[in-house]
């Protein structure tokens, strides 16, 4: 039986994989890594810093150790450490946005990109720049931060969260050809919108990234 070992930086993102693991990879055993000081420590120096990065390049190790045979990384804010993961490793460490961030660069000119914390706007933009020009694509990113929505959902207001960030879907991001979620946390407010709200399409991560670690181990299988 192979072993998926996902990385979180919040509890609270494990039943939403524990869903989508359950159906997209059925027959793979999940083992669950937390780490709260990876975001808290993120979000408190405003930026990834050395230290969080060895932090998470230890962690990664630790989930190969457990029996992993890939690990994929939820949380976009210490993105860049998970590429720095991925290249000192010898097995899969994938990011969790890596695959909406292709899809998204693939569906238009016009990306909006949407967080709820500054510090996961910055990499996930990078990362889209940075997809756009691997993909030989010239593309206009719009950026915003919907303030107020990460402290009222780690305060357990899910529906002041998905308000918040509700709004800026069908205002901030009006005209875009395509806008994307920086946290896999966000994934919830889609579903609080009526059909129709937004015309856009919008990119979430979490489904999108355990469908490539679902592919990468079918290819380890081979």
């Amino acid at each position: 039986m192979q072993t998926l070992a996902l990385l979180h930086t919040s509890p609270t993102l494990s039943p939403l994989f524990n869903e989508l693991t359950a159906r997209i990879l059925p027959g793979v055993r999940i083992l669950h890594f937390v780490d709260e000081s990876l975001i808290k420590n993120t979000i408190a120096a405003g930026r990834l810093e050395k230290p969080t990065m060895r932090r998470l390049i230890d962690l990664v190790g630790s989930t190969f150790d457990a029996g992993a045979d890939a690990t994929l990384v939820t949380c976009s804010s210490i993105g860049p450490a998970v590429d720095i993961a991925a290249q000192l490793h010898d097995k899969p460490v994938l990011r969790v946005d890596r695959p909406m961030a292709e899809r998204a660069v693939a569906a238009g000119n016009r990306v909006g990109v949407l967080a709820t914390l500054s510090t996961t706007l910055a990499p996930t933009a990078a990362l889209v720049r940075r997809v756009a020009e691997e993909a030989g694509r010239e593309i206009e990113i719009v950026e915003h931060v919907c303030e107020g929505a990460f402290d009222a959902v780690m305060a357990g207001d899910g529906a002041t969260h998905d308000r918040i960030v509700g709004e800026a879907l069908t205002g901030r991001m009006a005209g875009m050809d395509t806008i994307l979620f920086a946290q896999a946390s966000m994934a919830r407010a889609l579903a609080a919108l009526p059909d129709g709200a937004v015309s856009a399409p919008v990119f979430t991560s979490p489904e999108l990234g355990v469908e490539r670690a679902r592919d990468v181990l079918a290819d380890l299988r081979q």
